[in-house]
């Protein structure tokens, strides 16, 4: 569905994006992932066709973006952080407009505002100007415009971003029940990447720095972790662990020790548990953890 290929793009001395390529295959969703400033926004400018890049390709659906921008255009509905909604128009009006300036013909336009309309759950706001609406709705709006000729492939930068915790939900519940659909999404919010994306993507000064299946990340990671509580935890003791050449890193968490391990075999963890008994340290308790894609953000951006 989505291809990018050796992707650049320079202002003047700053390389914003770097020899990215990627693909999003028919009906994943792909949380793009990054600290600000790492090109996510850049990237996704350019996927949707509203900037050009210094170098590299992106197709969509088998269409050069670039090449041929009429045809990729019907390929794709793109939500920008700030959704490009008219405040002094009622939201029926609004999405006839954008229906209009995306070509769909007149003979589909009530269905396709029709099936928007519903599938962002707007029918009791369809007749009040935006400019009343909460945020919450608006970002629907914005969704719904994004949906309009029913494309393949949907760009979502920061769909929750100044959203309340209600609204989240409802926003997140929106994408996830958008079946058929590609969807390319950005998100500072992790916990919701991890509960609408099959795959993530993190990047870190234009780069790419990990790529894989939100499932497969998460144990990978995780199972390299563990907590311990000790009978007694000093500099010494934390000084030795860390001497040690399979553990990472080393930290006092509220009354538990969390180690992070070269890797998750049970030998590795028998190991660690010899080694604590045998320097003197009373061993109370050794549990592996379950890591969330925060803290594995966390841990590669920082």
């Amino acid at each position: 569905m989505l291809k990018v290929k050796n992707l650049n793009k320079k202002y003047g001395s700053v390389h914003a994006v770097k020899n990215l390529s990627f693909k999003l295959e028919k009906g994943e969703r792909l949380g793009f992932l990054g600290p600000n400033g790492a090109g996510k926004t850049t990237t996704m400018q350019i996927i949707a066709g509203a900037l050009a890049p210094s170098s590299g390709t992106v197709s969509v659906a088998g269409h050069d973006v670039f090449e041929s921008p009429k045809k990729v255009k019907k390929q794709i509905g793109y939500l920008p952080e700030i959704p490009p909604v008219y405040e002094d128009m009622k939201v029926c009006d609004y999405l006839k407009y954008v229906s209009q300036l995306k070509g769909i013909l007149k003979v589909n336009l009530s269905k396709e505002i029709d099936e928007a309309i519903a599938k962002t759950n707007l029918e009791s706001v369809a007749n009040r100007y935006i400019q009343h609406l909460s945020k919450g709705f608006r970002q629907r709006v914005g969704l719904a415009q994004a949906l309009l000729g029913n494309p393949p492939l949907l760009i979502l930068d920061e769909p929750t971003v100044g959203l309340d915790p209600q609204q989240i939900i409802e926003i997140r519940e929106l994408i996830k029940n958008l079946e058929g659909h590609s969807v390319l999404l950005s998100s500072h919010i992790l916990s919701e990447v991890q509960n609408i994306c099959t795959k993530a993507i993190i990047i870190k000064n234009g780069q790419i720095i990990l790529e894989d299946n939100i499932q497969d990340l998460i144990h990978n990671e995780s199972s390299s972790i563990v907590h311990l509580k000790l009978n007694s935890f000093t500099k010494e003791i934390e000084n030795n662990l860390l001497n040690l050449n399979y553990v990472k890193h080393c930290a006092q968490k509220n009354n538990k020790i969390e180690i992070h391990l070269t890797n998750s075999s049970d030998e590795l963890l028998i190991e660690l548990s010899k080694f604590l008994i045998n320097s003197g340290v009373g061993l109370i308790e050794q549990s592996p953890q379950d890591l969330k894609l925060e803290n594995i953000f966390i841990e590669l951006t920082k």
